[in-house]
């Protein structure tokens, strides 16, 4: 499925002399969300532990002339994140964004699963998701405050079996969201998450719908009738970091395609109105 053709769905320039620091920002969502805030005019700092992945956002930033700063950080390395967050905010004079993408999933069933496994997966995305959070805080607070946005996923409060290293880190950030949310408030800094259900990425591809029938079935799963694109959930994540949701924090925005709500009784319509006819 092609990118979303709308393009950003804020003004231009919304981001200009502003500064973006995502985490896992050079593949993925995260690239998505790279290429959204550089569009809308932002400094953006890509951090990830590979920096093989900061190739397509680099050339990105280079042909259409936004600045991109990478950076190789492992978000369960507190000394790292500090060198970063500081770096950033040194580099072009201030930080005003953090995008908590960064995160480990895979499907393994619950007996399955190696304690190591999912310790592993709380220490990136919950644990990570803090320290980040914790570090942008201090960097923020200093330029006059700013936005924060993480990434959920809908299984957070629903439940999902085959990921509960992921839904316990998710559930996790959903509870740190709404409680730094009330909490850095009086510094002038948002907290909010976004939830997105399965969107077309090829690393989600490879790790949570491997087969076709997997996919097909996950497809299936979705009242919309389609997976979603990474553009749609970076869009939501630009919005909620924007002054358009300045009266907005502690919330979480699913995105999802109505994929977490109940599951219906019935195929569509047409089966009652054969009922009502007999």
């Amino acid at each position: 499925m092609p990118d979303d053709p709308r393009g950003p769905s804020l003004p231009e320039g919304a981001f200009r002399g502003k500064t973006a620091f995502v985490t896992g920002g050079g593949t993925g969502l995260g690239l998505a969300v790279s290429r959204r805030f550089g569009a809308l005019g932002a400094n953006v700092v890509v951090a990830s532990r590979d920096p093989a992945h900061h190739r397509a956002i680099a050339k990105d930033g280079a042909r259409d002339g936004y600045a991109v700063h990478a950076v190789v950080m492992d978000v369960t390395d507190p000394s790292q994140v500090r060198a970063a967050m500081r770096g950033a905010a040194d580099r072009f004079g201030g930080l005003h964004v953090l995008v908590n993408n960064a995160a480990g999933n895979f499907v393994r069933p619950s007996l399955l699963l190696a304690p190591k496994a999912f310790a592993l997966v709380i220490d990136v995305a919950l644990t990570g998701v803090f320290t980040a959070s914790r570090e942008a805080a201090r960097a923020t607070s200093e330029a006059g405050g700013g936005a924060i946005v993480n990434v959920s996923a809908p299984y957070a409060s629903t439940g999902k079996p085959g990921v509960v290293h992921s839904a316990c880190a998710k559930a996790g950030v959903e509870a740190m969201t709404r409680t730094l949310a009330a909490e850095w408030a009086s510094l002038g800094i948002r907290v909010n998450a976004v939830s997105p259900g399965p969107f077309e990425s090829e690393g989600a591809a490879d790790r949570l719908w491997p087969s076709p029938e997997m996919e097909a079935h996950v497809r299936g799963e979705i009242p919309l009738g389609r997976f979603g694109r990474a553009s749609e959930v970076a869009d939501v994540i630009a919005w909620l970091a924007s002054d358009r949701a300045a009266w907005v924090t502690g919330s979480v925005v699913v995105v999802d395609g109505g994929w977490s709500l109940p599951k219906p009784m019935l195929d569509g319509v047409e089966k009652v109105r054969r009922r009502r006819r007999e």
